[in-house]
């Protein structure tokens, strides 16, 4: 069997350690999380509203940070891991992911769907002109 030491998140209760030790790495876990978090979202504003940025780059670079906090919030706040034993959490995250997919594509689909189908043919707008 491989040996998952290395595969525990920041501040993980399972790892053996003692109870005051394991409760200041919690709170040093949680604040290291925190000041990534508040330090991608500061960052995010930055680039939102910086002139120092190619125009049509700043979108990426919202989506990059944006996939970053998510990246924290999870390793850090939620502890999701890859091991054997976070496998329910993993698939629950993934699906959720998929589901979320699923209902914004999903929508997005119909209302492009919608506009085209609503919309008046040229013929007809050219024939409400006229009169």
């Amino acid at each position: 069997m491989t040996d998952t030491a290395f595969d525990r998140p920041p501040g993980d209760p399972s790892m053996p350690a003692e109870s005051e030790e394991r409760e200041s790495a919690g709170v040093l876990v949680y604040t290291i999380g925190l000041l990534l978090a508040v330090g991608l979202t500061a960052t995010s504003f930055w680039v939102a509203n910086t002139g120092l940025l190619w125009g049509p780059g700043v979108p990426l670079g919202l989506v990059v940070l944006a996939v970053a906090q998510m990246g924290i919030h999870l390793v850090f706040f939620l502890h999701i891991t890859t091991g054997p034993d976070n496998t329910n959490n993993v698939l629950a995250l993934a699906f959720g992911i998929l589901t979320v997919i699923l209902v914004v594509v999903g929508s997005l689909w119909i209302m492009a769907d919608l506009n085209h189908n609503m919309m008046p043919r040229p013929e007809l707008m050219n024939l409400h002109m006229q009169h």
